[in-house]
């Protein structure tokens, strides 16, 4: 598993109201669905809905709304292809994650799975086809406009 983070995404009440905060720091994003990406890097800054989030990484409700629960904040590796979303997600049971979202097709043609590591965070793992992957692992979001 190469180690790297491709998205930070960040599960926020009004996503409106986050995204002026940001664009209010000089951040420019590009708005897709009631999501907002920030280019950061090599990496991405990602604005959902946080009972979005909580839903598409598996959390349950009890814990998505808890104070000792869910943080809001999910990380995410971007892999080459579907088999290392497999493999990635495997090695990480094996070495004590539990698996919150088995991998599987996702809504926007990827291939994802989600595990929390031993102290609750949450990561998903992801092929997304849509998204290029550089040879040192950055991420580079496309150009959601001319799609």
């Amino acid at each position: 598993m190469e180690q790297r983070v491709s998205l930070i995404t960040l599960g926020v009440a009004d996503v409106a109201r986050a995204r002026t905060f940001y664009e209010g720091l000089g951040w420019r994003g590009q708005e897709v669905s009631e999501t907002v990406f920030f280019q950061a890097g090599g990496l991405a800054l990602v604005l959902w809905g946080r009972d979005e989030l909580a839903r598409d990484g598996g959390i349950d409700e009890e814990r998505a709304g808890g104070s000792d629960g869910f943080g809001g904040v999910a990380l995410a590796q971007n892999v080459r292809s579907p088999e290392e979303v497999d493999a990635v997600v495997a090695a990480a049971e094996r070495a004590g994650a539990t698996v919150t979202r088995p991998p599987a097709t996702t809504f926007y043609g990827g291939y994802a799975g989600y595990f929390t590591d031993p102290d609750g965070h949450v990561w998903e793992i992801a092929h997304n086809p849509g998204f290029t992957l550089a040879e040192d692992g950055s991420l580079i979001l496309p150009d959601f406009g001319a799609l």
